[in-house]
């Protein structure tokens, strides 16, 4: 065989060699991109914060899912650690000590199975009701009147009593079960409440805003008015807006100056979910693996839910959170009082499950005719709470609504 064919026998099988190379990489590339939104699904699933609080509850029915969204006032991590002083910093919160484990943005989304405009329902955390689900208590059983926002943080330390009453020292299994405590109660208390199931729950701390605004590139909002809080650091100008992370925890807890106080602070909270979703909408991201990667690694650091919820049929779901099928309410209440809590909301716990049960759920039960007696039927609850311990102030008994369909301004 000449040289020449032996040079040419030598080159074809490179050339097939690097023909199967560029084939396979080929493949491969189209698996990863086929895959891609799944590997970063498994990649969530498998890392973000998991809790057992929701095992055994009762859920919703007709394919409806009711998602109990929890922020907490928290200025530490989900292992009890305070956040790092460069992220208080940025989050003009003070110290790790302040806030305790209060609950101070409660918000029930509710998404139809048959497709229809999903709602959510923000429960102002003042609100004094009745505590479920206290460590000890018999299940159902009331355990004292206290301010909504209270439930996990009073769950939460009995828990960590009893657990060093029997000679626990473990600083980390004592959070972990005082926490699981803590949501256990706050789901059962806002479930008693508003007299309907809670499916499916996110836990979120004060540094989960910030991150959450970091991983969207910004989340849009509006002001009525320009507003300054050196309390909250909240410094914005009239308008439409886009916060960054550090401004949109500013936006959501501000509350001095503002006419409602924190009735006025839940509708900013309303509005940075519909900013929110919005962007996420806009941005295309669960469509775009890098910043879908980055919304994931955020909920990893700040978020917690509840075991074996389907997270990706719930992302389909939420198609119909977008492009204004989100309608916001603000749970009204019946006057203000204070007692020995402090400043508490007077609310009307029957006429709250009346509007939860016209716009979501089945009728209210009828008011037990004795005390204590179980309601029965689909939409049962609990007694109503007694009187509240003193006089109220005249306060507004209609609930507040927005529209979520764009980026409402609010004051």
């Amino acid at each position: 065989m000449s040289a020449h064919r032996r040079k040419n026998s030598r080159r074809l099988p490179r050339r097939r060699r690097l023909g199967r190379t560029l084939l396979t990489v080929g493949g491969v590339l189209a698996v990863l991109a086929g895959g891609g939104a799944w590997y970063v699904y498994r990649d969530l699933s498998s890392s973000i914060g998991s809790s057992k609080a929701l095992e055994g509850a009762r859920k919703s029915a007709h394919g409806d899912t009711n998602v109990l969204l929890m922020g907490l006032d928290s200025r530490r991590d989900q292992n009890g650690e305070p956040l790092p002083d460069s992220i208080l910093d940025k989050l003009h919160a003070g110290g790790s000590d302040i806030g305790g484990y209060n609950t101070n943005t409660l918000i029930l989304l509710h998404v139809p199975g048959d497709g229809s405009r999903a709602r959510a329902f923000s429960i102002p955390r003042d609100d004094y009701v009745e505590l479920r689900g206290m460590p000890g208590g018999a299940p159902g059983a009331t355990a004292g009147k206290a301010k909504i926002k209270e439930a996990y943080g009073r769950a939460k330390a009995r828990r960590e009593e009893q657990l060093a009453g029997e000679g626990v020292k473990d600083r980390r299994r004592l959070e972990r079960e005082g926490r699981e405590a803590g949501r256990k109660a706050e789901i059962e208390t806002v479930r008693a409440f508003l007299g309907v199931p809670v499916d499916h729950f996110a836990e979120l701390n004060l540094a989960g805003f910030h991150h959450l605004a970091e991983a969207l590139g910004g989340v849009p909002v509006c002001l009525n008015k320009a507003v300054k809080d050196r309390y909250s650091g909240a410094d914005f100008p009239a308008g439409p807006q886009t916060l960054n992370g550090q401004q949109s925890l500013a936006f959501v807890r501000q509350r001095h100056g503002l006419p409602g106080g924190d009735l006025d602070r839940t509708k900013r909270q309303q509005a940075f979910l519909a900013g929110a979703t919005k962007k996420l909408n806009e941005a295309g991201t669960f469509t775009d693996p890098v910043k879908l990667i980055k919304l994931v690694d955020a909920a990893k650091q700040d978020v917690v839910t509840d075991a074996g919820w389907d997270l990706l049929s719930f992302v389909r779901q939420a198609k119909n959170l977008s492009g204004g099928k989100v309608h916001f309410t603000t749970l009204p209440v019946e006057g203000f009082a204070r007692n020995h809590d402090g400043d508490i909301n007077v609310v009307d716990d029957m006429k709250i499950k009346r509007l939860i049960a016209e716009q979501i759920g089945p009728k209210a039960p009828a008011r037990p005719s004795a005390p204590g007696a179980a309601p029965a039927g689909p939409g049962a609850s609990f007694p109503p709470s007694s009187p509240p311990p003193a006089p109220p102030s005249p306060a507004p008994s209609r609930p507040e609504e927005i529209d979520g369909g764009g980026v409402p301004c609010v004051d």
